[in-house]
């Protein structure tokens, strides 16, 4: 970290401001300008907080040299991380179609969509067990019966499944049914979830906060990270705005801007970004464009009857015809939809890919 001194600091404030920061066991470098005296920390800035040195008297601002994320960050790991999912490979030019309803439902209707998505080319099949929901009287989802349905269906089509994790008592329960677990926005920062979510062997599909920087989103990211968990896939699914046009902003722009931060892959979701069906197909190839490395769609056969989300979901047939359009997308900027490892059954408890990073990154 850089210390930027006050102008009219006095060399006795300076003198001060070293001896505290040594005393951290910390080197410093004492540069003087015409209108700037700037003092340079070298070692393990881990000791101490940006906050504490601000409050240093005489310290005008503090900045950070790497990126407070650093098992995140391209610094600590400068290739890019493929994330694998049962077989299924997310990032390095592979991409990840997730599709399902939001909610698991009946068993029959659950095997229906999966069986029309599978045909249409997606390779990780989504669904609800347990919905945070804002209203406490709406659908809260089917519980552990309803991993039991997304199990199965995972088992009958041979394809991973991902659903969402809303409590750190479960953590132990989805992962012995799920592929993936899913941080929804809502949950972004709920460190207690992070942290467990951190030290469980299953890839995790983080979604951005609603309000969250993507600082905040790569944070969150950093707690997975620390646990021991390498394997994160962002998510990129609209952020509040003033605007009533559409359900969320879609900030397609913080798909480039995140990947020149992390290795971590990243995709898009258009259909909490939008809330619009018609919106969806548009913004799933922009998403693509933009550099994603999957794309999260909602997908239901009967909208209407939907438990949960059932206005932006995509019909079968509509979602066939856009992942043509994204195979061709991806055709053109030389990715490929990563296929189906072609193994059913439940996925084991060991780790995947990608090794930690190496620890001295966190000096």
């Amino acid at each position: 970290m850089i210390l930027i001194l006050k102008n009219g600091v006095s060399d006795e404030q300076i003198d001060r401001v070293i001896a505290r920061v040594e005393g951290w066991g910390l080197q410093t470098h004492l540069s003087r300008g015409t209108y700037r005296t700037i003092i340079g920390l070298i070692g393990d800035e881990s000791q101490v907080s940006q906050e504490t040195l601000s409050s240093l008297p005489g310290v005008s601002q503090v900045i950070p040299v790497l990126p407070p994320y650093k098992l995140a960050s391209r610094e600590a790991h400068p290739e890019s991380s493929v994330i694998d999912v049962s077989g299924v490979k997310i990032g390095g030019g592979q991409l990840g179609m997730i599709a399902g309803p939001c909610s698991v439902e009946d068993r029959e209707r659950m095997m229906r969509i999966a069986e029309s998505v599978c045909e249409s080319g997606a390779n990780l099949f989504r669904g609800g067990a347990y919905k945070p929901r804002t209203s406490p009287y709406a659908f809260q989802g089917l519980g552990e019966k309803g991993l039991e349905i997304l199990r199965d269906v995972g088992d009958r089509f041979g394809i991973p499944v991902v659903t969402e994790i809303t409590d750190p008592r479960n953590v132990e329960l989805v992962a012995q049914y799920a592929d993936m677990l899913q941080i929804g926005a809502r949950n972004m920062q709920n460190f207690v979830l992070l942290t467990e979510v951190g030290k469980s062997s299953r890839p995790v599909l983080l979604k951005r906060g609603m309000s969250a920087t993507i600082a905040d989103l790569l944070m969150s990211a950093e707690y997975i990270l620390s646990e021991g968990n390498p394997n994160v896939v962002l998510c990129e699914r609209g952020i509040k705005s003033f605007d009533p046009s559409t359900r969320n902003l879609f900030d397609v722009a913080a798909v480039p801007v995140v990947q020149g931060l992390t290795h971590l892959p990243m995709i898009v979701d258009p259909s909490h970004a939008t809330g619009r069906p018609d919106l969806i197909p548009p913004c799933a190839l922009a998403g693509l464009a933009a550099g994603a490395d999957g794309v999260h769609i909602e997908v239901h056969d009967c909208p209407e009857e939907a438990k949960s989300d059932g206005p932006q979901a995509l019909l079968p047939e509509q979602y066939k015809q856009i992942l043509q359009q994204m195979r061709l997308m991806a055709d053109l900027l030389g990715k490929t939809i990563s296929p189906l490892a072609g193994t059913a059954g439940k996925p084991d408890h060991s780790p995947k890919n990608n090794p930690q990073p190496p620890t001295e990154a966190l000096a």
